[in-house]
């Protein structure tokens, strides 16, 4: 290590897919002076030595483009006072097309300072070997990308996702690209696929309303690559496939299908891969038989509920990583879910870590603008409050039993309660909901009218679907605007690409477009719009964040209000109260929330569900 009032240095940090220079006090002036790239500006978490031993530090360096810092490192004068590790990144530079043995020699020579990049938790140092190994992918991703003529500017994080994805098949094993959602997992692999170009073909399973999406993305982004749609029922396997096709599928498809178990596959890519988090699930089990070099998985939540889904990816992409099902539960399920160990949380992230890469907008696209949460609390209508107390007061009355029987008759009072909550005429299965009956309602339709006179676009989530064709009803006579769309899971892919087209291109469009919650929380990009409105809650918050993800993505450049609605007093309080707790911590597993509450004693749980008396006027 040096200290900063030593000589110039120089980092490779795989996360900005550059060369950090940094170690002096006048860094601009010492980088000028030796010749080598300016790069960008920033600031970048250490190992520096000091008096009192090695501490990290948040260090100022200079962010060197890759292939300009190389070309620096290589015309860099070797009389030059430099730093040890600067010298090591220049042995590098020139050893590129070197053997193994060269590579290793320079790694065992490689001073700490020149891999002194902390990990993600700040505990460790990369090796320089595996450093060195991730250097050379680094520069063999970008030839490759230049050489396949993809058709976008990567950014740093992207290229450095595409040489974490490409490294994959040579490790011998696969991994899940868990990017916060809208931060381009879908091109990453798309340019690892397309950068390839084996003999064998590749797969991409997706749901089935991304079919459309992973074929236009692909024709867009790698236009030389070739496609082949499987799924439908006149679908059919071709006889023979050009170098890197690529075949899209589904998961439905997946499920059911011999002929994807049969063939020999390059890279299967598992994208929105909550689909195989239930070990015991169809889908999980047939992409675990699937034959293939690597397997990747992409989610933004790896883990939404329980660690197990965890388990259940990882057995599908890395096979006996984590060990039996019965073994992990014991190792770190009980520790972790039930007594909160921080010791087997952090020997999980060891195990974990080398095969999951995860980046937030936080962290790698700060340029984003910020979300603004706001939280209304709406008044619930006279009709409203007698109704949520005679759904209450029935259930515990006619008894809630015990077992299977109660969760499910604690599921069918909480989605009462909910129906109730957004409209009486949903609760009713009227054809037609009006104003003055639901306080969420007419609410919601004052802050739509606000948002439209104001020139802005709104997406409106709910969660049912009958709840959806109501407020499209009315919503599209009291803003005047015309009828509002409502994408949902009974629409066709073509008339869902056609909805999203509508919203983000057509000036004469509607501004407000509804979406199904479950139906619009991957895949789709709705950037246009500046307002979200979550009309009803779900309970698990990181559902909530994927579609809300679906305007906060590179492409949008203003403040994005999230809007919440919440009846007061009543069982959508709770669960706001419960999401407040759990929005910004993913990473720790709070459990099921219905199953939490059907556990609760009668007495308990009608505490949870009994109407404040201040929840309406």
């Amino acid at each position: 290590m040096t200290e900063l009032s030593g000589r110039l240095q120089a980092t490779f940090v795989p996360a900005e897919d550059a060369i950090a220079w940094w170690g002096v006090a006048e860094l601009d002036d010492a980088v000028r002076e030796h010749g080598l790239p300016m790069g960008r500006p920033g600031v970048c978490r250490l190992a520096v030595a000091d008096r009192d031993g090695v501490r990290p530090a948040s260090v100022p360096v200079r962010f060197a483009d890759l292939d300009a810092a190389r070309q620096g490192l290589l015309m860099l004068d070797p009389r030059a006072r430099v730093g040890a590790s600067l010298r090591a990144w220049r042995d590098a530079a020139r050893l590129l097309d070197a053997d193994d043995e060269a590579f290793g020699w320079l790694g065992a020579r490689m001073p700490p300072a020149a891999h002194a990049v902390l990990n993600a938790d700040g505990t460790a140092i990369t090796a320089a070997p595996t450093l060195l190994a991730q250097f050379r992918q680094a520069v063999a991703t970008r030839i490759a990308l230049r050489s396949t003529g993809i058709a976008t500017e990567l950014r740093p994080y992207q290229v450095h996702g595409v040489a974490w994805l490409s490294a994959r098949p040579g490790l011998g094993h696969g991994g899940i690209l868990a990017d916060e959602m809208g931060l381009g997992k879908t091109v990453q692999a798309i340019c690892m696929l397309a950068t390839r170009r084996s003999a064998a073909p590749h797969l991409v399973i997706c749901p089935t309303s991304l079919i459309g999406n992973w074929r236009r993305e692909l024709a867009r982004f790698a236009p030389a690559t070739p496609v082949v749609g499987y799924h439908g029922a006149s679908r059919a396997l071709p006889q023979s496939y050009s170098p890197g096709t690529v075949v899209v599928t589904s998961y439905p498809v997946l499920r059911k299908d011999e002929p994807l178990a049969n063939t020999a596959w390059d890279v299967v890519i598992l994208d929105e891969a909550q689909q195989i988090k239930n070990p015991e699930a169809l889908a999980s089990r047939a992409a675990a038989q699937l034959s293939a070099a690597v397997r990747i998985a992409m989610t933004g939540t790896p883990v939404e509920n329980r660690l197990e889904e965890l388990w259940s990816v990882l057995n599908v992409t890395n096979p006996g990583l984590l060990g039996t099902r019965g073994r992990f539960r014991q190792r770190f399920v009980a520790p972790i879910e039930q007594r909160r160990s921080a010791t087997a949380a952090a020997a999980l992230n060891r195990m974990v870590g080398p095969h999951l890469l995860r980046r937030t907008k936080a962290e790698v696209a700060a340029d984003l603008p910020p979300k603004q949460y706001s939280t209304i609390v709406c008044t619930m209508t006279d009709e409203q409050a007698r109704l949520y107390r005679e759904a209450v007061g029935k259930a515990f009355a006619a008894g809630l039993g015990d077992g299977i029987e109660r969760s499910g008759r604690v599921l069918a009072l909480l989605t009462a309660l909910k129906q109730i909550c957004n409209h009486p005429a949903q609760y009713l299965h009227e054809d037609t909901a009006q104003p003055g009956r639901s306080g969420k309602f007419d609410r919601a339709t004052e802050m739509l009218t606000e948002v439209v006179e104001q020139d802005d676009r709104v997406l409106v989530f709910t969660q049912y679907r009958a709840m959806g064709e109501l407020l499209s009803k009315h919503f599209g006579t009291a803003l005047g605007v015309g009828p509002i769309p409502f994408l949902h899971g009974g629409l066709s892919t073509q008339r869902r690409d056609q909805l999203v087209h509508a919203f983000q291109e057509d000036d004469d469009a509607p501004p407000v477009l509804l979406l199904s919650l479950r139906a619009a929380g991957f895949g789709l990009n709705l950037t246009r719009a500046s307002h979200v409105m979550h009309y009803d809650r779900w309970w698990n918050p990181a559902v909530e964040e994927q579609a809300t993800d679906r305007a906060h993505r590179i492409g949008q450049l203003r403040t994005l209000n999230v809007h919440t609605l919440v009846t007061g007093g009543t069982i959508e309080d709770h669960i706001a109260q419960m999401h407040e707790n759990k929005r910004g911590v993913a990473e720790i597993v709070s459990g099921d929330t219905q199953a939490a509450l059907a556990r609760l004693s009668d007495d308990d749980l009608h505490a949870v569900l009994a109407l404040d008396p201040g929840a309406f006027a």
